[in-house]
């Protein structure tokens, strides 16, 4: 893809020579960065877990970029960062987060799309006009009036994005921007950072390990490798699908082969019968009359749009939550959930603490927690702060937490969100060996290719019901528009 054609000479982002290392170690994820983004583009960054991406576009946006030694010159517009003050940062520079409760501050939606606004001491009637406009732009006007925690991820990732275009910066930068949606929902937003960038001549930068979705959006793509920038000339490698198991199909085909007729029917591991659940007594319900029953030493994906109560079902089913009506069973004789935000599990000062943490009462060694760093790739961030990862190392280092303790009824929600190819490989290897030890795995997710090829059974669930559950094999070859 290339470059936009008369682009202006001064480029939207520009860096030269950029290195850096986070507070409290010598050793830069970052060296030598040079890299030019021109006025006008879409443009895509991608590079393995933990890489260095989410840093390198924090370092253009002074109140988020992270404690630490920084070298080199960026330019935002042609004016260096430090020269930039809160406001003239906020119209020049937005950053939307990887997860939309991180930059979300306001109870209501209106406020959150006013709050920016007011902070840069905007007169209130040209307030209210670049609030109506924005909304329409969005299509928030029939949401504009509820609370933030009530919306669903998609609607949350859409006001991050609209709050922060709203105070009309000419650069916006975006960290995995559609991690956390549903297929549905993912397109929508992409069509929406579309209409920025074309329609409003806003210079688009994403940090991505899912390119394929935007590639018909971008205008050029790049990499960052080794702490290096590289521009991308061939993207035929960015649509291809990835390969998580090597022959999964035939191995799911083998895994869910009919029982003999005289077989009896195992016990489920976990199972919620005419099950009801709502947060307030008031509020809506968001499981009615649920069924839901999960075949033991199996993996059972639960799939559905944003806010359909997938991360309920896995509070439920770790005994964080009560049922106001119906059975919740558990038959595993032990049970860990990995939150949404894997940051709910860390305590510690480093990566190694925090897996030596629950050491002494499941009865692992400092040798257990050395081996668990190795496989999941992250012995060389053993000393680092766990809030110093990356958002991808921050899940892994989570899951590894929990693999420790054994558990025999494995919960997981979002397990692959922030993850590059190599890192889901590996969490698929990981699960398919507990799977084989008998483990019982849950996980609600977006990331059908996972589901496809990881997956044992399905559920997909809608209008706080079970809609159905198949074998996976059985569930993507009769379906329309949830496809890898």
């Amino acid at each position: 893809m290339p470059a936009s054609e008369g682009a202006p000479a001064v480029p939207a982002l520009s860096m030269r020579g950029v290195s850096f290392a986070y507070a409290g170690t010598d050793e830069r994820v970052l060296e030598g960065v040079s890299w030019e983004v021109p006025q006008g583009a879409f443009a895509l960054l991608v590079g393995e877990t933990g890489s260095g991406k989410s840093t390198l576009l924090s370092l253009a946006k002074p109140e988020i970029a992270p404690a630490g030694e920084r070298a080199g010159a960026i330019e935002v517009l042609g004016t260096p960062v430090e020269e930039l003050d809160a406001a003239a940062s906020a119209r020049t520079v937005g950053y939307v987060f990887q997860n939309p409760d991180n930059q979300i501050v306001c109870e209501s939606v209106w406020h959150e799309m006013a709050f920016g606004l007011e902070n840069l001491g905007v007169e209130q009637g040209e307030m209210r006009r670049l609030v109506a406009e924005t909304s329409y732009f969005f299509g928030m006007d029939q949401w504009f009036r509820d609370d933030t925690d009530a919306l669903s991820g998609g609607r949350k990732q859409l006001l991050a994005l609209a709050s922060t275009l709203v105070m009309q910066p000419r650069v916006l930068l975006l960290d995995e921007p559609t991690a956390q949606l549903d297929p549905i929902a993912g397109k929508n937003f992409l069509h929406a950072l579309f209409r920025v960038n074309r329609e409003l001549g806003c210079t688009v930068v994403v940090a991505t390990h899912e390119p394929r979705t935007m590639l018909d959006y971008a205008t050029c793509a790049f990499r960052l490798r080794a702490g290096r920038i590289e521009r991308v000339e061939d993207t035929g490698e960015l649509r291809a699908r990835p390969v998580l198991v090597e022959g999964a199909k035939a191995e799911r085909a083998a895994a869910v082969a009919p029982a003999p007729e005289s077989a009896e029917p195992a016990a489920p591991a976990a199972s919620l019968a005419r099950a009801w659940f709502r947060y307030e007594r008031a509020g809506a319900w968001v499981l009615r009359n649920f069924d839901l029953a999960i075949r033991p030493g199996r993996i059972h994906a639960l799939v559905g749009g944003n806010g359909c109560g997938k991360s309920t079902v896995l509070s439920i089913l770790a005994g964080a939550r009560s049922l106001q009506k119906g059975t919740a069973r558990i038959e595993a004789p032990s049970r860990a959930l990995l939150p949404q935000d894997p940051r709910a599990l860390f305590v510690e000062e480093t990566a190694r603490a925090e897996l030596m943490e629950w050491a002494r009462a499941a009865g692992y060694t400092q040798g257990d927690a050395d081996e668990m760093l190795g496989e999941l790739g992250l012995s060389a961030c053993a000393e680092r702060h766990p809030y110093d990862l990356s958002g991808g190392q921050q899940q892994l280092l989570a899951l590894g937490k929990l693999l420790l303790i054994r558990p025999r009824l494995l919960l997981l929600d979002e397990p692959t969100k922030g993850l590059d190819v190599p890192a889901r490989r590996a969490i698929a290897r990981i699960l398919r060996a507990r799977r084989a030890d008998g483990v019982t795995v849950v996980m609600a997710t977006h990331d059908l290719d996972f589901v496809e090829q990881v997956a044992d059974d399905v559920s997909m669930m809608f209008d706080g019901e079970v809609a159905c559950t198949e074998p996976s094999e059985e569930f993507f070859r009769g379906n329309v528009y949830y496809r890898p």
